[in-house]
């Protein structure tokens, strides 16, 4: 399939399809699917252009593990996990594997000998090729036996691996990936207790994904893929997945835009009007555009309007055709000849064309065009075009189409002069005949030659449709031709009987045969590979060593036809008759098909399972894995029970699966130029347009604000996301939600929110009008929806996730939890009263569940805070509502310091004038050449042709809000400039002087000319400006990475000095341990129920900040402690990353700014920050980094600006910042210092519970594993800290001051359990003082 261009194509046309993908906005999956092929490439060879590029084997295995581990941990499956790896084709996808393969050894050649040609000195390692990505080879081999492995070691040692089913159906089981996977889902389908609303994601590349996850005709299916992206350079996909943005395109939103595609068919048809049948013909008109298994009918191209012309034809011709032409996958044959009948008016219309053309361009040339026919004059030609013009606007034209169907066809309207349609007939089939001759090598274009390639071209549909409907039909059957042929020649098929022997499919080293070129032999068994090289071989032609491509009409080379004869199957397998003897016992092994396996987690099952390569990968000593084997035909469906999937989608939202219903909307089809990929689309969009309330009372403020304040609301429709709704505002009046601070109530039913009203200033109803300006324009701009005038806007906060609360009983529930930050919607676009479908429900009733003794907890009070620790039997104080853990409190590095003396490591900036003083030039051309200069061909007033070349730096880029980090940096709104800067500029300079004079003086041109720079006539302005690129080329601050001017960064070299500071703390290993009993609000266990939660959002995060990892099953160990060296801004809240080197390396880290594998970017919802804690207990008087101000996290300070809990800026209202999630809570300050109650438990003592032992009785008390422990008590002496009972916190939360945060919304809640619950903690007593 035309891959890229169809992916593009559709995403374009119907803007809303992809989703980027959020980590807090993952809809919950049942079953994950991956085509693993596309994976094994990404870790293998991600970059073929780099000819130096080595990598081992145990390096891709480990890769590919991970690469798995992280779209598990993506997409978190719920019942099935499902691996599919290319097994052997059938025999009509070898020719593309073939021409694929021999492409790829050519090109990697080629490259090889320009290198070698440029004297580059290539490793001396094999590079690997990767046509052993082909079913049979050693290395598929071991692969497998390496997946077995992997499967084996994650369920037997991830929990998240071991409620599932998960099935590995290797390279030795036929057939294609993504056709294994969809006969499993057939085969369940098809069981009687299949539930309709399974939701399935299918991760892989290939656009033919979107085709087959639409013949499921399953309602709930999303398709995971990287992000593309198009236009400038052979995108590099990132390597690390971690570093990958990936998109879900949802099949649910696809069925509906195809719907309005095809609406205006409805009125016209006198048969049933069916969205899913319409859906068959849809993909059936996909595969004319080409696909792996035909070439595209010629002329018919995707990005020449191919497929909206195929879907106007459609839509004429359905009302004739009395029902549907693809029949559940079985072709109607009358009616797709009707079909294509109408289609081959485009055949004529495009020789019409070319016709004309080639009159003019003999008339010119004095040259006889191929056609001996062609002698009539361009006079006569052009007679025929105005003719076919006429024709034209009836035959194929839109208005045409479905306006004036009663309208005369071109057929009698030409009638009237015989003669020339007689001749334009003649020239139109000599044309042809032409092609056929050419492109297939025939001598005579006979009638039976071209009824012979109309029956193989419909064959071939059938097939394809059987293939993607139910299953290989026929595993020998191929396309026997390299070329399509022209649709007004495939006619008369309607009586054809089409039918298709199953036979059998190759073995493994038969295709390898069968789709390698010579260049790859060594992936054969040795007694084969001679079959290949030697001259006297009986299949020598089919490896020939050069070859040639045609690009028949496309302009990659990659849609090039590769032109190498085709297999013959019998030949092909008496030739490897006689070798076959040759094979050794492993070889034969690896000729065989084996079945698919099916893993899951069994308890009680426990052995060691050995490692596949011990040097590299560890064996499993507890492996609790059962398996068993699926046998080949296990999943077949008969064709007649492949049945449709019924739903009503309208009753239940399943909440990440988009629909446009929700809205009332119209649609249609214009350019608008809509931006999905970073670029405006040249084709049509389908635009929704949201048609307005007719009742204007709905939409005043006051009762909107009745209807949904304090409620829960979808917003962003249609990818609609939760979110309580706090204030609503017409940009006169607003009412907004009173609440204490902190609260995040729903009020349900009919509970009156506390509301208050206030009228809007001038400010912030300019604030107003601007939101919704900014909202209007990215509605249109990227999603293709129009909608229209706002007259209320609503203040939301987004849902984050769910917490663990506990309730007066005793009991623990999942509550909502909502983001601080407050962000504007249109009220239009808003989504009330939806049932929604959530099924995370939790297992967890209890404080027992919840805190269950081996469980990993992390403390959120002080001390202590941050420290990782695990909960011991806590049944004796758990009625208390206390929970027993023991923490580890590790050493930290000393970090002030080098805050202090940061500005000595760090690279300094400077303003352009001063750069622009010392260089002698001024601060215009410093600004300038930083940026982008385009020097055009020829001269201003003569320009020729478009072509630019960019000459400049390329160091900033004010659009893309980007920087390049050690050379500019942005603050506010200014640039500033390195030395190394300086230094660039002023070897140009020198270089160049003549184009910093010219651009200095015409300082107003957007573009320079070569011609008007080096006016002399013997100085030649191109190859100057060939130079100068290729200098900047060649220089290596083309190959500097940008980052986001959002992104605060510490330089390299502050980096080195931390990991200095690490390493030093690493020597002084003092880790102590301390065991406590803890109330539970102060402890954060980290649970996948909570995605998306914030452990402490009273945290704020600087650089240089302590934090540890707190998320399970990551790349990141869960207790991980790291540095902050980066922070990247974001719109919202949950998008905010912090980039960590962590004081450890590990498996899957990046590498920023640091030494290898210690990095890594996390949002806050993965971390506890330590200097947090530390800045809390301090009192805040810790010395802070010094750093650029961080850009406000949203500009949206409208709802806050009359709510006194939010200020401008920072403000610090006297005090300590205390957290109420403290063991400790102050009463007043002495000297300085906080008074603190503390209860711990020293080990052996647990008697006397809440007091303290006085040192002697300690003494006494202590035994040898009381060493290992270390005395609360001890480390609150040695701090100087007293102490005094818990209090109330209702009552502190009223006392305490809050540090408020910049532009972050203004609630300030205290997650974790509600501390009132609990008796024991209403005991007020006196403070003890020391």
């Amino acid at each position: 399939m035309g891959v890229p261009k169809f992916y593009r194509w559709i995403s374009e046309r119907y803007p809303c399809l992809s989703q980027v993908l959020k980590e807090h906005q993952i809809p919950e999956f049942d079953n994950l699917y991956l085509d693993m092929n596309g994976i094994i490439h990404q870790c293998s060879h991600p970059n073929d252009d780099d000819v130096h590029f080595r990598i081992s084997e145990d390096k891709i295995f480990a890769n590919i593990f991970h690469y798995l581990e992280v779209l598990f941990r993506i997409i978190k499956p719920r019942k099935v996990f499902f691996m599919a790896v290319d097994g052997v084709a059938p025999r009509a996808k070898m020719n593309q594997q073939r021409g694929r393969r021999f492409r790829s050894a050519k090109e990697a050649e080629d490259k090889i000998k320009k290198a070698l040609e440029k004297g580059e000195t290539l490793p001396t390692e094999a590079r690997f090729d990767s046509n052993c990505i082909t079913p049979g080879t050693e290395f598929m081999a071991r692969l497998n036996e390496h997946l077995k492995y992997f499967v084996n070691m994650k369920i037997s040692t991830d929990k998240s691996w071991q409620g599932i089913t998960v099935y590995l159906s290797g390279h030795e089981t036929p057939g294609e990936g993504e056709h294994k996977i969809m006969e499993f889902i057939r085969s369940e389908k098809a069981k009687p207790h299949h539930d309709p609303n399974t939701r399935h994601c299918l991760y892989g590349l290939d656009a033919d994904l979107i085709m087959l996850g639409l013949t499921s005709h399953e309602a709930h299916f999303a398709l995971l893929r990287e992000e593309v992206r198009f236009g400038g350079k052979k995108a590099q996909r990132a390597c690390a997945p971690e570093e990958t943005t990936f998109h879900l395109l949802h099949l649910s939103l696809m069925r509906e835009y195809i719907d309005y595609e095809f609406s205006p068919v409805k009125d016209k048809i006198s048969f049933e009007y069916d969205i899913e049948r319409i859906i068959d013909d849809w993909i059936l008109m996909g595969f004319l555009v080409g696909n792996d298994f035909i070439p595209h009918l010629p002329h018919l191209h995707i990005n020449h309007d191919a497929l909206p012309l195929l879907y106007r034809t459609y839509m004429a011709v359905l009302p004739e055709l009395g029902g549907y032409i693809n029949e559940n996958g079985h072709l109607n044959l009358e009616r797709f000849e009707k079909y294509l009948t109408r289609l081959s008016d485009f055949d004529r219309e495009h020789f019409s064309e070319v016709f004309v053309d080639l009159k003019w361009f003999e008339s010119k040339v004095g040259n006889k065009y191929l056609n001996e026919a062609a002698g009539i004059s361009a006079e006569e030609a052009r007679k025929n075009k105005q003719k076919k013009q006429k024709a034209q606007e009836n035959s194929i034209s839109l208005a045409a189409l479905e306006k004036n169907e009663d309208e005369v066809t071109p057929k009698t309207m030409l009638e009237d002069e015989p003669e020339d349609d007689d001749l334009f007939e003649t020239e139109f089939r000599q044309y042809k005949r032409t092609y056929y001759m050419t492109k297939m090598g025939v001598e005579v274009v006979s009638d039976d030659f071209l009824a012979d390639q109309a029956e193989c071209y419909v064959q071939a549909i059938q097939w394809i449709l059987h293939y993607y409907y139910h299953g290989v039909q026929s595993w020998s059957w191929y396309y026997p031709y390299h070329y399509a042929p022209y649709l007004s020649d495939i006619r008369n098929i309607s009586e054809l009987k089409i039918q298709f022997e199953l036979g059998k499919p190759f073995m493994p080293f038969e295709q390898l045969l069968a789709v390698l070129p010579a260049a790859s032999k060594d992936l054969l068994p040795k007694c084969y590979q001679h079959l290949m090289t030697c001259q006297d071989s009986p299949i020598i032609e089919y490896y020939p060593p050069d070859f040639k491509t045609d690009l028949n009409g496309k302009q990659q080379e990659w849609e090039a036809v590769v032109l190498i004869p085709f297999i013959d199957e019998k030949r092909l397998l008496q030739a490897m008759e006689s070798c076959n003897k040759g094979l050794k016992e492993e070889e034969k092994r690896r000729n065989t098909h084996s079945p698919c396996l099916m893993y899951w987690y069994e308890k009680d099952v426990e052995f060691q399972y050995l490692s596949p390569w011990p040097e590299k990968f560890p064996a499993i000593e507890r492996c609790h894995t059962r398996y068993k084997t699926i046998p080949l035909d296990a999943w077949h469906v008969e064709i007649t029970h492949n049945k449709i999937t019924k739903i009503n989608k309208s009753a239940l939202y399943f909440c990440g699966f988009p629909t446009l219903k929700h809205i009332k909307h119209k649609f249609y089809l214009r350019k608008s130029g809509v931006q999905v990929f970073q670029q405006s689309s040249h084709g049509e969009n389908m635009m929704l347009e949201i048609i307005a309330d007719e009742n204007s009372k709905d939409q005043m403020v006051e009762n909107v604000a009745s209807l949904i304040l304090g409620k829960r609301v979808f917003v962003n429709w249609p990818h609609l996301e939760e979110a309580r709704v706090v204030a609503v505002s017409d940009g006169e009046t607003k009412f907004y939600l009173e609440e204490p601070h902190g609260t995040q109530k729903l009020y349900m039913g009919n509970a009156v929110p506390p509301t208050k009203v206030a009228y809007v200033g001038d400010k912030e109803q300019s604030m107003w009008v601007k939101e919704v300006q900014g909202i209007s324009e990215h509605y249109q701009r990227r999603k293709g929806i129009i909608i229209h005038e706002t007259s209320v806007v609503v203040y939301a906060q987004l849902l984050t996730g769910n917490r663990y609360q506990l309730n007066q009983n005793g009991e623990v529930y999942l509550e909502k939890q909502w983001s601080k930050q407050v962000l504007p919607f249109v009220y239009q676009t808003v989504v009330k009263d939806i049932r929604a479908f959530d099924s995370r429900f939790s297992k967890i009733r209890t404080l027992d569940d919840l805190f269950p003794p081996g469980s990993t907890a992390f403390m959120l009070g002080s001390p202590y805070y941050g420290c990782m620790g695990e909960v011991h039997d806590s049944r004796d104080v758990i009625r208390e509502g206390r929970i027993r853990v023991v923490f580890n409190i590790p050493c930290e590095p000393q970090l002030d310091t080098l805050i202090q003396n940061q500005h000595k490591y760090s690279v300094k900036y400077n303003p352009a004038y001063i750069l622009a003083s010392r260089l002698g030039v001024s601060g215009y051309l410093v600004s300038r050449f930083t940026g982008s200069i385009f020097i055009g061909r020829g001269s201003k007033k003569n320009p020729h042709g478009d072509h630019k070349a960019n000459v400049g730096l390329n160091l900033k880029f004010n659009k893309k809000n980007e920087e390049v980090p050690g050379y500019t940096k942005k603050v506010g709104n200014e640039w500033m400039y390195s030395s190394a800067v300086e230094q660039l500029l002023a070897e140009y300079l020198e270089r160049v002087p003549e184009l910093f004079n010219y651009v200095a003086k015409n300082s107003q041109e957007d573009i320079c000319y070569e011609d008007d720079i080096w006016p002399g006539e013997d100085e030649n302005g191109a190859e100057k400006v060939q130079e100068i690129v290729a200098w900047l080329k060649a220089h290596p601050v083309s190959a500097l990475s940008r980052s986001s001017c959002d992104l605060q960064i510490l330089d390299a070299a502050i980096v080195e000095k931390i990991e200095e500071e690490i390493e030093k703390c690493k020597q002084r290993k003092s880790n102590k341990k301390v065991r406590v009993t803890v109330k539970p609000h102060l402890l954060y266990r980290p649970l996948e129920q909570q995605k998306g939660v914030v452990p402490d959002r009273d945290a704020e995060y600087r650089l240089f900040d302590r934090v540890v990892n707190v998320r399970e099953n990551f790349s990141v160990p869960v207790g991980l402690r790291g540095t902050i060296i980066g922070i990247k801004g974001a719109t919202r809240e949950t998008d905010v990353l912090f980039e960590v080197l962590f004081d450890e390396e590990f498996l899957g880290g990046l590498t920023i700014r640091c030494s290898p594998a210690r990095g890594y970017r996390l949002p806050s919802s993965a971390l506890i920050n330590l200097s947090h804690g530390s800045r809390s207990e301090m009192g805040n008087q810790k010395l802070m980094a010094i750093v650029k101000p961080q850009p406000a996290v949203n500009n949206y300070n409208s709802y806050a600006s009359d709510l006194s809990s939010v200020c401008s800026q920072k403000v610090h209202l006297g005090g300590l910042n205390h957290s109420p999630r403290s063991l400790f809570v102050p009463t007043q300050q002495l000297n300085g210092r906080q008074h603190y109650n503390l209860r711990a438990e020293n080990q052996g003592n647990s008697p006397q519970k809440g007091s303290f032992l006085s040192g002697n009785q300690k003494n006494k008390a202590q035994s040898k594993q009381d060493d290992e422990f270390c005395s609360i008590w001890q480390s609150l002496q040695s701090s100087g800290k007293s102490h005094h009972i818990q209090q109330n916190m209702h009552e502190k939360s009223a006392v305490l001051p809050q540090e408020i945060k910049l532009g972050t919304g203004h609630q300030f809640y205290k997650p974790g359990f509600n501390d009132s619950s609990f008796k024991c903690q209403q005991r007020k007593q006196e403070p003890y003082k020391k």
